[in-house]
């Protein structure tokens, strides 16, 4: 890891309507390093990546350094040929297009070509992966890679672009451990040749395992940068939260009364005979390996996707619904993994986001707004959800990942279901929100819904599920009591075992 400077950062500031996003940050990111930026949601963090990246302009009394040229704030333009490139969790890729059109295309068509070298597209492509160390056929369809791959085609456009500092939000959240050591390998490498790497997670033991220093934000401030030396995970966390905070294990619950049965659900190639209970005031984890099945029962279920065979009991009454619109009906919520593509609609205000369930309920007869009614009704779920900033009519995409998630889960809650459908909750949040989700969960089921909890974060599971469900390939291989069961437990069920 060198000593010098690839980026300055000094005074940085940027002022919303209502809101301090960032007040007076200044830290410097040096060339060939791994830095990891941290932060609880709503820290600061997604508006000081758009700051770097030019989106936003920060506020007056700024100062930007790039290898010693300054600047009062960054057009994408400049940042662009700066080598500033940011991978976001979406990727933005065209699913359609193969791996050298989503690499090498847009560069072409910047530099105002108006004939693509098809043959040098494929050339320059295969060069960047080959640089990673990965073999990845550049004529594949982006649609058809796996989410570890295309985070790594990712990485090589970057290098296509020639990235001095390449910004990585979240890279690893829905990637296997395997696949998280490759990446890690990879950065490593860019690391070795020089380019900058500004690592954000939420997965402390992933920052430990591959950053060399440590930037802190709390509340749009900055608190200090760290070397892997200055730190453990207990002073991380008591300075990203300005406390100690401890992972909370719920009392377990027993209850009896059965709400949803499912009885011999199978989809091929998906899942097969899924049997299982869900007890009113209950929180069912359901957890394995990534690929085994978890997220598609659950879309079975919830009418998403179709199955083969099967039966589903609601109190008692077999559904036949296959349509989410007839899930909603009979009483499901469904808040899905991934957030920001399929739970919120990013472009529309808070209010928008919330009401969105129970437009019936906040429209009259000729489809207008009931302000009065709707207000009360957003008012109701930010208050007891603590959506912060309390601004109503901020659009989604301006939230931390925790405030957009609580906005997803009072979108449902409106909704008053039966049975709520959690996948991941906690995914890409910090450990203060995350404690915060687990708590309303834990409220509710005291309040008598069901929920079913899917989860890869085994301390999760164990913190908040009353019963846990194990998955492997499509099947349940073992049902246990959350009051007893341990992590070598769960893990003894959910990998293969091999006798030799």
């Amino acid at each position: 890891m060198g000593t010098e400077n690839f980026i300055s950062l000094s005074h940085v500031s940027k002022t919303f309507p209502g809101v301090k996003a960032l007040q007076d940050v200044s830290f410097d990111i040096h060339k060939g390093e791994i830095h990891a930026l941290i932060g609880e949601n709503g820290a600061g963090k997604s508006t000081l990546i758009k700051i770097l990246s030019g989106v936003y302009q920060s506020d007056p009394g700024a100062e930007i350094s790039i290898l010693g040229k300054k600047y009062d704030h960054i057009t994408p333009l400049e940042a662009l040929k700066a080598g500033i490139v940011v991978i976001y969790q979406d990727f933005s890729f065209f699913p359609n297009l193969s791996v050298a059109e989503n690499i090498a295309i847009s560069r072409d068509l910047e530099k105002g070509k108006n004939i693509i070298d098809w043959d040098s597209m494929r050339r320059l492509s295969a060069a960047a992966l080959e640089r990673l160390g990965v073999s990845i056929d550049v004529n594949t369809p982006m649609g058809e890679l796996s989410i570890a791959k295309q985070q790594l085609v990712a990485v090589a456009r970057a290098l296509v672009y020639d990235a001095k500092l390449i910004i990585m939000d979240e890279p690893t959240s829905s990637l296997s451990k395997g696949e998280v050591e490759l990446l890690f390998r990879v950065m490593k490498t860019l690391r070795d040749s020089g380019i900058s790497i500004l690592f954000i997670s939420h997965k402390l033991d992933e920052l430990f395992a591959v950053s060399d220093r440590f930037t802190i934000l709390r509340d749009g401030m900055y608190i200090g940068t760290f070397g892997d030396d200055d730190l453990d995970n207990d002073k991380l966390i008591s300075l990203m939260v300005g406390r100690s905070i401890e992972y909370k294990v719920y009392d377990k619950r027993k209850t009896t009364e059965v709400l949803l049965k499912v009885e011999h659900l199978s989809k091929r190639g998906n899942f097969k005979d899924i049997n299982f209970e869900l007890h009113r005031g209950e929180i069912l984890g359901i957890t394995g390996l990534v690929g085994a099945g978890r997220t598609e029962v659950l879309q079975a279920i919830f009418g998403i996707t179709d199955y083969d065979e099967g039966r589903i009991e609601l109190e008692g009454v077999e559904l036949k619904h296959r349509s989410p619109e007839q899930a909603v009906h009979a009483g499901f919520g469904y808040i899905p993994e991934n957030r920001l593509q399929e739970g919120l609609v990013l472009r529309k205000s808070i209010e928008d986001n919330i009401v969105v369930t129970v437009l019936d309920q906040v429209c009259g007869p000729l489809g207008l707004r009931r302000t009065d009614k709707m207000g009360a009704l957003v008012s109701q779920w930010m208050d007891r959800l603590s959506i912060k900033p309390n601004l109503p009519e901020m659009p989604a995409a301006n939230l931390s990942g925790g405030n957009q998630q609580r906005v997803v889960l009072a979108k449902w809650l409106a909704k008053q279901p039966k049975v709520l459908f959690v996948d991941e909750p906690t995914n890409g949040i910090d450990v203060k929100a995350k404690s915060e989700i687990h708590r309303i969960l834990r409220d509710l089921a005291e309040e008598g819904m069901g929920i079913i909890l899917v989860s890869s974060e085994l301390p999760e599971i164990l913190a908040i599920a009353d019963r846990v469900i194990v998955m492997r390939h499509g099947k349940i291989t073992a049902q246990f009591d959350g009051a007893t069961v341990s992590q070598e437990d769960i893990m003894s069920k959910a990998v293969v075992s091999f006798k030799i």
